[in-house]
């Protein structure tokens, strides 16, 4: 089966902008905060990712189905209601680290959070960090920061 194509794909668009028209002054910190966190624990820049995803690095996947693509490797968005980080390999493997987080919700690989303040930062920081190494098999950017 031919490749498909994401309906979202990085594009070129200008992050420091993106991020500069965050509303919300604390909304757009917390935004430059994980920033920051993503760069480190990927090694990778900032790119959008259509409209309003930041993501970090690129891997490839491929489905049973036949279906693949590229996608990044971690990222979040400042939506509306939440703050929404991208954790690629899902939860399932970080239920200790998840019930030291602090408030938030999970999707099958969103993690929804309304400011960083509500959070433990040391441990959202090894939660990326090591979403980051269980995808570092898939990448075809650059190797994962050792």
């Amino acid at each position: 089966m031919a490749k498909t194509v994401n309906k979202t794909q990085a594009t070129d668009a200008d992050v420091e902008k993106f991020l500069a028209a965050v509303p919300d002054p604390g909304r757009r910190e917390d935004c430059q905060r994980i920033r920051e966190l993503m760069e480190a624990a990927t090694g990778a820049p900032a790119r959008l990712w259509g409209p309003s995803i930041v993501g970090f690095g690129v891997y490839h996947y491929r489905y049973e189905s036949g279906r693949e693509g590229d996608w990044m490797v971690t990222g979040f968005s400042p939506r509306k209601n939440d703050l929404t980080l991208y954790i690629m390999p899902g939860f399932a493997r970080y239920e200790a680290l998840m019930a030291r987080l602090g408030k938030h919700k999970t999707g099958k690989s969103c993690l929804y959070i309304k400011r960083l303040a509500d959070v433990d930062m040391a441990v959202l920081e090894t939660l990326v960090r090591e979403s980051v190494a269980a995808m570092a098999p898939q990448r075809t950017d650059v190797p994962a920061p050792g």
